[in-house]
């Protein structure tokens, strides 16, 4: 046991908890999983940019092939939709089910804090039920165009606001496919989830309790942990979870950070020794594995954390953000954040070529590393 042992101290190195980050995400060692249950573990994929969760899967898994996720979203075992932090996000039609309305409040808070001026003095109520009467004939709409189908009646919130709260907030719908499938460009287009999958969203409990709130937790931790509760809920965007964790609390094991922070993890989930040696890994934009924490020092450094907000693409080098990459005709660009040495620079390069690959369809393994910043 050495003296910075974390089960003897209580503290968890800066590279600890990166290794555990990784080993948690993915992105340690690549797993031997169907792509589906990869999703699953990871609590969803952030798919704003609809291409992006190939890459996120390719970086993690050992056998990924980009039809296997096209086929879960087209078979209905994936869908797309707004869930966390009211965020497209990629996820099992099982998990849309038993979370969406768990998040209700909170989709409806994030638009009214966009539109709450436009939308002041609608009746949500009655909005949400003349949504539901325009999409009850099994047509898929854009946003567009079911906000036109409610303008008239109400004409002052403006389209925007009408379709942001109705598709975004109070109807549970998902994006249809083609969006989303592998190298298809196509707007998005939703039906509500029960047409879709053939199943309502799972009801809130009536006598109080919060099992999807707990399972949040338990799964939260299990793909990003150990973690605290301000990262818990700078993932999910809940402000109502102080009561899960506390309820949890008993069977979670507690570390600390050191800056003090304290650390919540589920007692037998994984936590790699500190030099445990971490591959290049080549990351979409808005991954989770940088934006599911309100700390994000794990990972990228402070002065560069504005790049995953901005939708940057970026490559982990020794398990941390050390530069941003592009691809345009075949051709992975790399752009260095530090010095890499020699053996960063080709790790990088063998990294890249395999990823100008795969975006390619194997026509193209073209990588180009630019000079380290003096």
């Amino acid at each position: 046991m050495t003296p910075h042992d974390p089960e003897r101290t209580g503290v968890l190195s800066a590279r600890a908890l990166n290794r555990a980050t990784l080993a948690r995400q993915l992105l340690l060692e690549r797993a031997d999983l169907p792509a589906l249950d990869a999703v699953a573990h990871l609590c969803g994929l952030q798919a704003q940019e609809p291409q992006e969760p190939y890459v996120g899967l390719w970086s993690r898994l050992r056998a990924f092939r980009p039809e296997q996720l096209s086929d879960l979203l087209t078979e209905g075992h994936a869908v797309r939709t707004h869930l966390m932090r009211r965020t497209v996000h990629l996820v099992t039609a099982d998990d849309l089910l038993a979370w969406r309305a768990r998040h209700d409040a909170m989709l409806r808070q994030r638009v009214l804090g966009t539109y709450r001026r436009e939308l002041d003095g609608t009746d949500l109520g009655e909005l949400a039920a003349a949504a539901r009467t325009v999409l009850a004939d099994g047509e898929p709409r854009t946003m567009g165009e079911l906000a036109r189908a409610l303008a008239g009646r109400w004409p002052a919130p403006g389209q925007r606001a009408l379709g942001e709260m109705a598709l975004g907030a109070l109807v549970p719908v998902v994006q249809l496919p083609p969006r989303g499938l592998w190298r298809t460009k196509a707007g998005a287009r939703y039906a509500p989830v029960a047409s879709w999958l053939g199943r309502e969203v799972d009801p809130p409990p009536r006598d109080g309790s919060d099992p999807a709130g707990q399972a949040l937790v338990r799964r939260y931790l299990a793909a990003y942990g150990p973690a605290a509760s301000a990262d818990l809920r700078a993932w999910c965007g809940l402000a109502g979870l102080p009561a899960a964790v506390s309820a949890l609390r008993g069977e979670l094991v507690v570390f600390r950070d050191e800056r003090g922070r304290e650390l919540l993890d589920l007692p037998d989930a994984p936590r790699p020794d500190p030099d445990t040696p971490a591959p290049v890994r080549f990351l979409p934009a808005f991954d989770n594995a940088i934006l599911g924490y309100h700390d994000r020092r794990r990972i990228i450094d402070d002065g560069h954390r504005g790049l995953s907000v901005a939708g940057e693409r970026v490559v982990l080098v020794d398990g941390r953000v050390a530069a941003t990459w592009t691809e345009e005709s075949g051709t992975v660009a790399v752009t260095p954040l530090a010095r890499f040495s020699r053996a960063d620079r080709a790790a990088v390069a063998e990294e890249g070529h395999a990823v100008a690959s795969f975006l390619s369809d194997g026509d193209s393994d073209r990588v180009r590393v630019a000079a380290s910043p003096r």
